[in-house]
């Protein structure tokens, strides 16, 4: 499966075919062949690969955005996932009379959730505007537990032949409220114990127990909310929420720069895991068509396409009025105090509209469907409604191929504020105060010894230096040009960053330099890159 992962990136590119795609293509053709065959077992998929991921969305989501954002993204992930669940589950029963109505409304909450993994990777080469993107990613973050819960609901539903509001309600209180407190409690408990025991849990070297202690959080929070019946998935995105909150200023350098690299890791091989694992039971569900389709009453396995492309067309829909709705009174607000809507506003519903792509969360939650009802009965349509969820996420992806980057093209938001101005007044701020900490230091009367000159003299340099940068930055008339400049700076600080590695690397072992010594150079070297290149 990895491999996989690593090939599908190379063929992304030859092919300009989106990453999602390939590698659910790699995976279907590695069970054809015999060459893997893995079986997803949900419960095993929920908690390795979920936990991190979730986690780790929740952590680098900009905390600023996602409460500005807060309204329309609970409208989609709470109440679009209702409304889907709703109005999917009642057509699919009309569409197919020998799906029971629990087991369609359970089809229905499992097809909810959208997958904003897939949509960025589709959207890669048609940039997403910075706040489309960001109610995507809160309503991923969110809008999974609540499909699973509405899921749990109706399969419950179908094993007892009743349904009570009342103690639902109840449940559905304590999985989200109680999910989401011990995620941010545990969290929370654990970046606290630094401060409290800083000897207990200082930095090795490099940081590996800090980074390893980082890793350990998302499954710690899942396994415990699980165990005490609230929503793991809750629990980790809180977790991953509440890790973008705490102080990092005890962190070492070193240590964030790993941290990211281990992470980024982490998300590249868990993202094009479960695409991969995604593909491999696509053989297997084709192959059962012709068994699978015989409860619709008909017998030819094209009619399962026609369905699945009647489901999507209903979930695109069922989108689409929500979003319009959704938008329609946000911007009500606006027109009140004499602000319009874009004139892209149709374009932007339909973007948001195309972008509910489906992944492979929703073929892992169907999967959990019982096998048998109480009384020992298979459970009724579980075969049908797992080749359909199959179906539903091939087509999304898709159908956002193909619409998505159409429906982004020229579309226009309503603008953010500018950050650039805030930036320049930190850096400035910033500059000013390393500037008063050098002089504090210059004057310390530790340094009245024979080298007070030379000191002096350095310490002068970088206060003249530290005092420039705090003039430049805080000049806001000459932002645009600052900008310009900074730019060019950085394209000639990378030519000759990647001219000084080359030299090092092609003359350093000619001229007898130890190894270690080139390579803590040519690490020097990387790093002055990475940061020119961020």
């Amino acid at each position: 499966m990895l491999l996989a992962v690593v090939v599908s990136g190379f063929v992304a590119r030859l092919t300009r075919v989106p990453l999602p795609l390939v590698q659910i293509a790699l995976g279907a053709a590695l069970s054809a062949t015999g060459l893997s065959a893995v079986t997803l077992d949900p419960q095993v998929f929920f908690l390795l690969l979920l936990p991190p991921l979730l986690f780790l969305d929740g952590w680098r989501i900009p905390k600023d955005d996602l409460l500005r954002e807060a309204p329309t993204v609970l409208r989609l992930a709470l109440g679009l996932v209702v409304f889907t669940v709703l109005g999917a589950g009642w057509l699919m029963h009309w569409l197919i009379p020998g799906l029971p109505l629990p087991v369609a409304f359970a089809l229905a909450a499992v097809i909810s959730p959208t997958d904003a993994i897939a949509v960025s990777a589709i959207a890669a080469r048609t940039p997403i505007p910075l706040r489309l993107r960001r109610i995507l990613e809160g309503e991923s973050l969110f809008n999974d537990a609540s499909g699973l819960v509405c899921m749990r609901f109706a399969v419950a539903a179908t094993l007892t032949g009743g349904f009570a509001l009342g103690p639902a309600l109840a449940s559905f209180a304590w999985l989200a409220l109680g999910g989401l407190a011990i995620g941010a409690g545990v969290t929370w408990l654990v970046t606290q114990a630094r401060a409290w025991a800083p000897g207990l849990l200082s930095e090795d070297s490099g940081g590996g127990a800090q980074i390893l202690i980082t890793l350990l959080i998302p499954f710690g929070v899942y396994l415990a909310a699980e165990r005490l019946h609230a929503s793991g998935i809750l629990a980790a995105v809180a977790a991953g929420i509440t890790m973008g909150f705490a102080p990092h200023s005890h962190w070492q350098a070193i240590t964030r720069i790993r941290r990211t690299a281990v992470w980024d890791t982490i998300q590249f091989a868990a993202n094009g895991a479960i695409f991969v694992l995604l593909g491999e039971q696509i053989p297997s569900i084709v192959a059962a068509a012709p068994q699978t389709v015989r409860i619709t009453g008909h017998g030819d396995p094209w009619w399962l396409g026609l369905y699945v492309l009647g489901i999507v067309a209903a979930l695109a829909v069922l989108r689409f009025v929500w979003v319009w709705a959704s938008l329609h009174w946000a911007f009500r607000g606006k027109r009140l105090r004499g602000d319009e809507p874009p004139a892209s506003y149709g374009r932007l519903v339909l973007a948001m509209s195309i972008a509910g792509v489906r992944g492979a969360i929703t073929l892992a939650g169907v999967l959990t469907l019982p096998l048998a009802l109480n009384d020992g009965s298979p459970f009724p349509g579980r075969d049908l409604a797992i080749a359909l969820a199959a179906g539903v996420i091939v087509l999304s992806l898709l159908l956002a191929t193909l619409g998505l980057p159409a429906a982004l093209r020229g579309l226009a938001l309503p603008p953010d504020p500018s950050r650039r101005a805030d930036e320049y007044r930190v850096r400035a701020a910033a500059a000013a105060a390393a500037a008063r900490a050098v002089e504090a230091e210059r004057a310390d009367p530790a340094h009245a010894s024979a080298e007070a000159r030379a000191h002096a003299e350095v310490a002068e340099r970088l206060t003249r230096m530290y005092r420039e940068r705090e003039a430049r930055h805080g000049d806001e008339d000459a932002l645009a040009q600052r900008t310009r400049v900074d730019a060019i700076e950085r394209q000639l600080r990378l030519v000759g960053l990647r001219a000084e590695r080359d030299e090092v690397l092609r003359h350093g072992a000619e001229l007898g330099i130890p190894e270690l010594t080139l390579h803590k150079i040519v690490r020097d070297i990387d790093l002055q890159e990475a940061r020119y290149s961020g």
